[in-house]
């Protein structure tokens, strides 16, 4: 993706870094071009805003995408955690299903 797609979310977050959608969108642009740097982004969202439970899905895909099968997995279990606190079940399933998939993966 163009650097100025970058830069301007980069703006957004540092306009309103509140909200956490700013550095989730960030992140998502950033994980096209760069995994390590997706994760930094990612897991400073999970610090930042626990509770914004997508981020969960695509940290733990960064993980796997860069072949870190252990903390993809502890990441989707976080995930299912905080989906299960805030009765999304939605996000539930969709992290269970990533877990297990991944889980179950015999490569």
């Amino acid at each position: 993706m163009s650097s100025s797609r970058i830069d301007q979310l980069q703006q957004f977050y540092q306009e309103d870094p509140t909200d956490p959608f700013n550095l989730y969108a960030l992140a998502l642009e950033q994980q096209k071009i760069d995994g390590q740097k997706a994760i930094e982004l990612f897991t400073r969202l999970t610090k930042e805003h626990p509770e914004y439970i997508p981020t969960y899905y695509h940290l733990g895909r960064a993980y796997q995408d860069l072949g870190n099968r252990d903390q993809a997995l502890k990441t989707f279990m976080a995930g299912i955690e905080q989906a299960r606190r805030h009765s999304d079940l939605k996000a539930l399933r969709e992290l269970h299903a990533a877990h297990q998939d991944l889980l179950f993966d015999i490569e």
